[in-house]
């Protein structure tokens, strides 16, 4: 497939899907665990987060990451995304109004809570999985 048709069904995949896995590493080794993921109209990545939290410091001292999203219902043939790319933390407030949402007062006291930051996640390549026969396919960035 061109890259217009790759990037299509890659744009597809985030806007439909925004739960998915964050690995970091710490000495060498990984650490998964699942976020919400939300995307501008470009390829970056966001995600809420505590700046209290394990993945903040692992990505203060390593900002290479991973992320896994999409592949849902039974597993067979369900296409997901494979994304390599480096994070860093964000704090200021257009980025945490934009996604803020009511049920994240679960963990914040609101928009403007000291522990409320985003994560980006400028991608270096994107892999386009289980989408028909042409895949794996590779979208540099």
């Amino acid at each position: 497939m061109n890259q217009e048709q790759l990037k299509k069904k890659i744009y597809n995949i985030m806007d439909q899907h925004t739960v998915g896995t964050l690995a970091t590493v710490k000495d060498q080794k990984p650490h998964s665990r699942f976020m919400t993921f939300f995307n501008d109209d470009e390829f970056t990545f966001y995600t809420p987060t505590n700046k209290e939290t394990h993945k903040a410091e692992e990505i203060e001292a390593n900002p290479h990451v991973h992320i896994l999203i999409g592949y849902e219902g039974d597993g067979y043939g369900d296409s997901y995304l494979e994304v390599e790319g480096q994070a860093k933390i964000r704090d200021d407030q257009k980025i945490k109004d934009w996604l803020w949402s009511e049920r994240m007062e679960r963990w914040f006291t609101g928009k403007g809570d000291p522990d409320y930051i985003v994560l980006e996640v400028m991608p270096e390549n994107i892999r386009l999985m289980n989408a028909d026969g042409d895949t794996p396919e590779t979208l540099d960035l």
